[in-house]
């Protein structure tokens, strides 16, 4: 049973309009963690804006769905899981074995390896990493600004996870 209601885009005003109308463009749906981030439109926002700036960084859509899935694994959130999976496989056109293989840090390439691991260090460390955990990374060929794209991916999916997980929301993607 869900802990937090998901918003009926039909029945909301103001700012929640907005985003939700804005997220109905770009998707053609309004997926339940968004209808349940507005019941604070601050939280969907920066949701949203974060995602956003993101998407125009460093690290391909590809890698941030495979860190989105090596991040929710480590945090046992099945709804982004399934919508990362989802998303993984019809919009980032990932293979499924390469979709499975990042929700335990693996890549058959090793920067995304890399990458991976690192994210499951951030999450398994709570952002306490030493030089060796770094240069790891650094070593497999992954830059600064790769680095810090990562973190900020890590702390998105930490959001969208203990989000999920405390709201308990209604999974609306195919079950993985």
């Amino acid at each position: 049973m869900t802990r937090l209601t998901a918003l009926n885009p039909e029945e909301v005003t103001g700012k929640t309009k907005d985003l939700f109308n804005a997220v109905q463009a770009k998707l053609g749906v309004v997926p339940n963690m968004m209808r349940t981030m507005g019941n604070s439109p601050a939280v969907l926002e920066g949701y949203l804006n974060l995602s956003g700036a993101l998407s125009h960084g460093k690290l391909s859509a590809k890698t941030g769905e495979l860190i989105a899935l090596a991040v929710s694994e480590s945090n046992s959130c099945d709804y982004c899981l399934a919508a990362h999976t989802f998303i993984g496989e019809k919009l980032v056109k990932a293979d499924p074995a390469v979709l499975k293989a990042a929700r335990t840090g693996n890549s058959a390439d090793a920067k995304t390896e890399a990458i991976l691991q690192l994210a499951k260090t951030l999450i398994s460390k709570s952002g306490l990493v030493n030089d060796e955990d770094v240069n790891k990374a650094k070593n497999a060929g992954v830059s600064d600004a790769e680095i810090a794209e990562t973190i900020a991916h890590v702390a998105l999916n930490v959001l969208t996870n203990y989000f999920n997980n405390v709201a308990n929301t209604e999974i609306d993607f195919p079950a993985v």
